[in-house]
């Protein structure tokens, strides 16, 4: 038996779960040879309708298996099915994937101190709330990371900076000049003091995936860093004054590897992810991207109101989205900032459709 809220394996005789407090549901039991008792007339349960009334008809999301069986359900390895948790990505095994109608999947639950593993070394994710990547590094790996995001590590474990390319590019871009790296043997720990969720991806050979800036956590030292022009922007005018605004950065990293490797992102509140199908779109908010598979094409879609009230002139773009055209997976946070500039006058912008109401 498993907590339906975050995965741990529960005993029989648990009312709630010890990692997230989960009440637990247990089916009445019957003795052998009884007959079951005849049901009482009661009151209905608040927000319910009396009896001979049919219930309210609620959408509820529909349990999928969207992975075969000895397959992990999100990075795809093949698992041993008496395992508890994926030993690549730590997804707990055994459950059913909720997927919405809409198409969306929340991303798989982990159990607390659910343990990875990469080659000699290991990764356990350590917390829920605001969670630890806790790595145990062999002799001769490493991992890099921004320097913010170091939480501990043992004396042993020695740290260097890792120099990047584009160095002027970067910094007015507002990317780090200098990676920071760790090599082993030892434990070294990483959070980003921040609620929300660790996105670990086995990134296997020949694979890639993009990621918005300030999102990587850490990655393995075999996991190639690069990075490109996002292409998505808008211009607004104040008198005489002009600024242009990045609504999900000016650049967005990109991430792949020649041999398997791990990458982890943070990301805030819970996270969603979705595959869309070849020419199928869907607009988000630029602030709650996460990542995408690079087949994934991305560009600005405005919503305007009609003529009657174009008269106010900068409601005209005022309503900003970013349009995601498929194929391809991508992941947005249920967490996202207002854009910048979004409610300002409009006057040049990137690659854009729109609609008007």
């Amino acid at each position: 038996m498993f907590c339906i809220g975050c995965g741990t394996q529960l005993s029989p005789d648990q009312n709630f779960c010890r990692t997230c407090g989960h009440p637990v549901r247990h089916e009445p039991a019957q003795t052998a040879g009884s007959a079951p008792s005849a049901p009482q007339p009661s009151m209905p349960p608040p927000g319910m309708p009396p009896a001979g009334m049919a219930p309210p008809v609620r959408s509820q999301p529909v349990p999928v298996i969207t992975a075969a069986p000895g397959v992990c359900p999100w990075c795809g390895a093949a698992v041993d099915v008496s395992q508890g948790s994926c030993p690549k990505c730590g997804a707990t095994l055994g459950l059913p994937t909720m997927k919405a109608a809409s198409g969306w999947t929340q991303l798989p639950a982990r159990k607390d101190m659910a343990k990875l593993q990469i080659g000699n070394s290991s990764c356990q994710i350590e917390g829920t709330y605001v969670p630890v990547a806790d790595m145990k590094l062999a002799a001769g790996d490493s991992v890099y990371f921004t320097h913010h995001v170091l939480l501990w590590k043992d004396t042993q474990v020695t740290v260097s900076t890792m120099s990047l390319r584009g160095g002027w590019t970067r910094m007015f871009a507002g990317l780090p000049l200098i990676m920071t790296q760790a090599a082993g043997p030892g434990h070294i720990a990483f959070s980003k003091d921040a609620p929300g969720e660790l996105i670990p991806f086995t990134v296997q050979a020949g694979q890639s995936v993009d990621v918005r800036e300030h999102m990587l956590l850490a990655a393995t030292s075999n996991v190639a860093y690069d990075w490109f022009d996002t292409n998505v922007w808008f211009e607004t005018r104040n008198d005489k004054d002009t600024e242009v605004h990045y609504p999900i950065g000016r650049f967005m990293d990109r991430f792949n590897s020649n041999s398997p490797g791990l990458l982890l992102l943070h990301a805030a509140g819970n996270i969603f992810t979705r595959t869309l199908a070849h020419g199928q779109s869907i607009l988000v908010k630029p602030t709650a991207l996460v990542f995408k598979d690079p087949s994934v094409d991305m560009h600005l879609h405005f919503e305007q109101p009609g003529a009657l009230y174009s008269m106010w002139g900068s409601w005209g773009n005022r309503y900003l989205w970013l349009r995601l055209t498929g194929p391809g997976r991508v992941g947005i946070q249920s967490v996202f900032e207002r854009i910048e500039g979004e409610s300002r006058n409009m006057t040049r912008w990137s690659n854009a459709t729109a609609t008007q109401w």
